[in-house]
């Protein structure tokens, strides 16, 4: 339960009411100095008067000698002074010069209570408690003292008007301000309304929404670029996490349909064993070697599918100078072994110059894991054997480059690849595995690199798992590298590998 103490939450109640209170403040503030100056300047007029009033010297002669004589009507002192005479002994004598009424000051019965210096005025309270009195002693002849008394009666009626004056502006200007500070505060949050009606729509769902208000001269505007950069940061997430969750479900569809074939297989043949024991030897034979074939095939799809996810959430392991020249031959030779009958041959990379007759090769280093680096070759390799003839040639080549459209390394017309463009002019280490086979249609071209696609091998019979191309891409962008295809239909492809150079 909300506390009724506590400050008002909505930020246009708060501003209305802290812009209240100030101005209302600096209203009382300045009445109350404004009532101090004319109560001290009022004051000073009496004092003024006081201070220049002397009872004269033959009054304190008659008191002596008792011939006082008290005037008998109220006009015969036509002011609102009021003189009181204290005798040689020191007692406040019953006569007095003024009003004869009961609204004198208050004053002490005997001289030396009286704690009044000559010529200080003081301020006293009226007998009958109804106002101020302003005083100020004297001395005169034989020990005798007067004290001279006027009224505060204008000072304290002009001072109170002034104040109940000062009140009533202090209230009309809180409520003026309590009004116009809204209006004034509403059009001045009308930009921040707009950005919470937007940010509750976002909210609601509607997530293509934009702040209007991003100019950067003003809070709000600042206020709104920063969530307009949140919500490009936002979408940016959902929009991966969804293409995510899409690529997952349907690499794991595709990994279920493709151990499903060698898993029935398995499967088929068991049970066909179970069920017949008397099978001649020679189909016994032949269904041992078939499940021990669809057993391998399926232990290799699952090692395949334990390295890409391996690589697409670990850096390179045990990176170390390789040589990719030798890495090249190595991979040339075991590729050979099982296919004697392929050409293969390992030149240097193509720079560019028109005579290529004088390039020699020579040792490419570049940094990485070599098993890692071999796998990529041999899986090249074997792709390149297994979609061209036996009378087409493969070419591999090491070298160095600076990336370039023409080179290779970064995007065009016509390249394919799974990773980024590398930054144009990047020195890189490429190994290049270029055959003069049929080529890949521009459709076929967009999907070689996803996972479980694979094109009809037409010149093997050994099916693949289509994860070759899929491993060597992931291979090479968790060594900072790019594995980019560039091909055309007739023309034979070109698989390069770029990595960083050492």
């Amino acid at each position: 339960m909300r506390n009724p103490a506590s400050p008002p939450r909505s930020l246009r109640t708060r501003l209305v009411l802290i812009a209240t209170v100030l101005a209302t403040c600096a209203v009382l503030l300045c009445q109350t100095a404004g009532l101090s100056v004319l109560r001290s300047w009022l004051t000073d007029q009496v004092d003024d008067r006081l201070t220049g009033f002397r009872p004269p010297t033959r009054v304190y002669e008659d008191i002596a000698d008792g011939r006082l004589r008290t005037p008998e009507s109220d006009d015969a002192l036509p002011s609102d002074y009021r003189v009181y005479f204290y005798d040689s002994d020191g007692r406040l004598m019953d006569d007095s010069l003024g009003r004869t009424d009961d609204r004198g000051p208050r004053l002490p019965a005997r001289t030396n209570e009286l704690s009044l210096r000559n010529g200080d005025p003081a301020t006293v309270e009226a007998r009958d408690g109804s106002a101020s009195w302003r005083v100020v002693a004297d001395s005169g002849t034989d020990r005798m003292r007067a004290v001279v008394a006027l009224p505060l009666d204008t000072v304290d009626g002009a001072t109170t008007k002034l104040l109940w004056f000062s009140a009533f502006l202090g209230v009309v200007v809180a409520a003026g301000v309590a009004l116009l500070g809204n209006a004034a505060v509403r059009l001045g949050l009308r930009p921040l309304s707009r950005v919470e009606g937007t940010a509750q729509r976002i909210t609601g769902g509607d997530l293509n929404l934009r702040v209007p208000d991003t100019d950067p001269a003003t809070e709000v505007g600042r206020l709104g670029q920063a969530l307009n950069t949140m919500l490009d940061r936002l979408r940016t997430a959902l929009h991966h996490t969804a293409a995510s969750e899409r690529q997952m479900r349907r690499f794991m569809a595709d990994a279920g349909h493709e151990l499903r074939t060698p898993l029935t297989a398995i499967q088929g043949f068991a049970e066909l064993l179970h069920d017949d024991p008397r099978m001649p030897a020679e189909r016994r034979t032949e269904a041992h070697a078939l499940i021990a074939a669809n057993a391998n095939r399926m232990s290799r799809l699952v090692d395949d599918l334990f390295l890409l996810a391996k690589l697409g959430h670990a850096p390179a392991p045990h990176p170390e100078p390789v040589d990719l020249l030798s890495l090249a031959a190595d991979s040339i030779t075991s590729t050979a072994v099982r296919h004697p009958e392929r050409a293969i041959t390992l030149e240097p990379l193509h720079t560019g110059s028109a005579d290529t007759s004088d390039q020699e090769l020579d040792v490419v280093e570049a940094v990485g894991d070599a098993d890692q680096l071999a796998q990529v070759v041999t899986n090249l390799l074997a792709n390149a054997c297994a979609h061209t003839p036996a009378t087409a040639r493969i070419h591999v080549r090491v070298g160095t480059i600076g990336t370039s459209p023409a080179a290779g390394g970064v995007d065009r017309p016509g390249r394919t690849s799974a990773t980024p463009a590398l930054p144009p002019g990047t020195t890189a280490a490429v190994i290049e595995v270029a055959d003069t086979g049929p080529g890949l249609t521009p459709a076929d071209a967009r999907h070689v690199f996803d996972r479980f696609y694979r094109a009809a091998p037409a010149y093997s019979d050994e099916p693949g798992s289509g994860l070759g191309l899929a491993i060597a891409s992931a291979i090479a962008e968790a060594h900072q590298g790019r594995l980019e295809l560039d091909t055309r239909p007739t023309a034979g492809c070109t698989f390069r590998v770029l990595l960083p150079a050492h």
